[in-house]
């Protein structure tokens, strides 16, 4: 060490501050007198500073490009590492820990002091008020109140109630960790409250938080809350900024028994398409036969409007093929590619959207971009992902299929026999699809939409040629189902080793075989499509929330009914699966 270098040493080492010098291995090589400040002693030489402190090397020298200081704590102190090249030696770091215990302690507060608001809705308060007495029925809604405001005092909250079904409550942020910790234990304590319906109540709640002023916070919470509604109620929905958090969730949708809605939403549908010129219908990509048969659905509202839509649909899998053929031979609609379509619209096309809400998983997602105004209509339960903006959605979870929901609309929409065969069929067989038989996600009001499809000509024997299918594809669900594995805890999970195209439809009739096994509570299966992706199916009956599992592997559904599509092996994906439901690991369902 050269005379300067130790004088400069000297000299930033009698500042009264705590400082170190250390080497390019990071080793201290000198140390302030007020250096105790910081560690528990003073003598520290030769010592590694990432040792003392966990902060790296690189670290420091990536602090001196982008002024991020490292903050550590050290006897009951905060201090901000402030790194400096030694003029005299560049290998060399001088190191100044700022003492910065109130700063950080004030931004804490600051913080915890924060204000959050949540926005909470009784799910189908008129349903449940109705179905109760009218003593039973103040009695419950005063359960609920003395409920919701019990707990909001938990957490000091100030609650207002803006209608008799929904509530508005503002607290400050550090109680929100509280919330999550307990999973909204609210959720558990009105479900079972003693109804005297049929169904249990329920709340959705919307939580804001880390807005950058009072309106935006509110605004995350109604975002959460429609959330929480578009996924069926009974959860709890928590958004700090682009972060959003899923609670609860263990209720099937209720029905509706109103039916206003539908009307309502069939009108304004057919005022958009009789002011448009273009109308453009697309399901999901990969369309099954719900996705199909709604969009041959609107095909007819529009034709009654004197209009003839574009459907657009680049490829059928094999689940489709007849009635697809039938379609097309029968010369009433007009089928384009993606890419044709993409040549035609404009910003003034009127877009409708079937059978999905999500802008990734629509058959073609650049139309999206091209259509200003777009119409969507779609059973699933709502996902963070979704189309914005749509100057008409409906959007009902409760419903077992957007077939379902566009026969509901029709019903209000044309005369007594309006609608051909094949698309009564092709309604009838959507809704037959997607409730497996009628036999899940089915209320009163699908078995009437049924019965509406058959007065308009739905033949059941004809739906049921629909889903007529080579033995080949028997043989492959039998070997899925025999080397299924059923674990004890009422999980069964399989795997569809052949790479097919229609792969997601092959492990979703397996997953609903699986159901059928006594003693099974809910199926995984996992397969591999065409374009090197492998699907997942998911079943349950409803002790187990199938669509929470699958939204963490980048899917979604409903309680009962979800999948998804990962780029991971088969066999990765069945462990992951293991592991979230947490059965005995079989390594040969791994292979």
């Amino acid at each position: 060490m050269g005379k300067s270098e130790k004088e400069l040493h000297t000299a930033v080492l009698s500042v009264p501050l705590p400082i170190c010098i250390i080497n390019e291995q990071g080793k201290v090589i000198g140390a302030s007198d007020q250096i105790s400040q910081v560690f528990l002693y003073d003598d520290i030489l030769d010592s590694d500073l990432f040792a003392l402190t966990g902060v790296k090397l690189t670290e420091l020298y990536q602090s001196l490009q982008d002024g991020v200081s490292p903050i550590i704590k050290r006897n009951d102190r905060v201090f901000k590492l402030a790194a400096q090249k030694n003029e005299e030696d560049e290998t060399e770091l001088i190191i100044f820990f700022y003492d910065v215990t109130n700063l950080e302690e004030l931004k804490d507060r600051y913080n915890a002091e924060k204000p959050c608001v949540a926005k909470i809705q009784i799910d189908n308060y008129d349903e449940l008020i109705s179905n109760a007495g009218s003593a039973p029925r103040l009695a419950l809604s005063g359960e609920i109140d003395q409920l919701i405001r019990k707990w909001a005092g938990r957490i000091n909250a100030s609650v207002s109630r803006v209608r008799n079904s929904a509530y508005l409550i503002w607290f400050e942020q550090q109680y929100l960790e509280k919330m999550t910790a307990t999973r909204f234990d609210i959720l558990d304590e009105v479900r079972h409250l003693e109804t005297g319906a049929d169904f249990p109540a329920s709340l959705s709640i919307g939580v804001g938080a880390g807005g950058k002023d009072l309106a935006q916070t509110e605004s995350y919470a109604d975002a959460a809350l429609d959330l929480a509604l578009g996924r069926g109620g009974d959860q709890a929905v928590v958004k700090r900024n682009i972060k959003v958090e899923y609670f609860g969730g263990k209720l099937q949708t209720v029905e509706k028994s109103n039916k206003g809605k539908s009307r309502i939403v069939g009108h304004a549908l057919k005022q958009l398409i009789d002011q448009s010129k273009k109308i453009f219908i697309m399901g999901h990509a990969n369309p099954d036969m719900d996705s199909f048969g709604s969009a041959l659905g609107i095909t007819r509202l529009c034709v009654l409007c004197e209009k003839e839509p574009y459907l657009v649909i680049d490829e059928v899998n094999e689940s489709l093929q007849e009635i697809f053929r039938q379609a097309k031979e029968s010369d009433n609609y007009q089928f384009i590619s993606s890419e044709k379509a993409v040549s035609l619209a404009d910003e003034e096309s009127l877009l409708i959207v079937t059978d999905t809400h999500r802008p990734s998983l629509v058959q073609c997602p650049e139309l999206l971009k091209i259509c200003e105004r777009i119409v969507v209509v779609d059973h699933h339960r709502k996902m963070e992902e979704c189309i914005e903006n749509p100057v008409l959605a409906y959007m009902e979870s409760y419903a077992s299929s957007a077939s379902e929901l566009v026969a509901e609309m029709l019903q209000y929409m044309i005369s007594k026999k309006s609608l051909n065969k094949l698309e009564a069929e092709a309604l009838l067989a959507g809704m037959t699809i997607d409730t497996n038989g009628f036999s899940v996600k089915t209320g009163v009001r699908t078995f009437e939409a049924a019965a509406w499809l058959r007065r308009q000509g739905a033949d059941p024997t004809e739906v049921k040629r629909f889903f007529q299918e080579e033995i080949s594809n028997i043989k492959l669900r039998a070997e899925a189902v025999l080397s299924a594995q059923v674990y004890e805890n009422g999980v069964a999970i399989s795997a569809c080793r052949k790479e097919r195209s229609d792969a997601q439809i092959l492990c979703a009739q397996v997953a609903d075989q699986l159901l059928t096994v006594k003693g099974v509570k809910a199926s995984f299966v996992a397969g591999r499509n065409d374009a090197g992706k492998t699907v997942i199916s998911a079943r349950s009956l409803g002790e187990v929330n199938v669509q929470v599992i699958m939204e963490k592997f980048g899917g979604g559904g409903h309680l009962t009914t979800a999948a998804a599509q990962v780029d991971s092996s088969i066999g990765e994906t069945i462990k992951k699966i293991m592991d979230m439901m947490e059965v005995e690991q079989d390594d040969s369902n791994l292979k």
